[in-house]
């Protein structure tokens, strides 16, 4: 194999992690967040994201290398999900908090 090639896999290979890696936390700031913000913001149901962000995680994952002949493709489908929840839905939902009650200061008080 020359060495371009073994760039190109190595390319892609950690493209596939970094895109999986990115679902894995869009998947986690989603289950976070409170249900009640995403009625409030008209977005979809929370576990309707959970469901979209989770298959999308599987379909992830079935494209990390070896599967290199079908790890792009799979890839960028399943990397649409992810990057509409971070665009559009968590800047909606993010003033709600993680619903774990109030925020309290961290630190030393003086």
């Amino acid at each position: 194999m020359s060495i371009i090639g073994s760039f190109q896999l190595l390319l892609i290979a950690v493209l596939a992690v970094g895109i999986v890696a990115f679902q894995v936390v869009a998947l986690v700031d989603a289950v976070r967040r409170p249900q009640r913000a995403f009625a409030a913001e008209g977005k979809q149901t929370k576990q309707r994201w959970l469901l979209f962000l989770g298959i999308a995680l599987v379909i992830g994952v079935l494209g990390l290398p070896p599967s290199y002949v079908t790890a792009p493709i799979l890839n960028l489908i399943s990397l649409a999900p992810a990057v509409i929840y971070w665009v559009d839905v968590r800047p909606a939902i993010k003033p709600y908090g993680t619903g774990n009650g109030p925020r309290r200061p961290r630190g030393p008080q003086w």
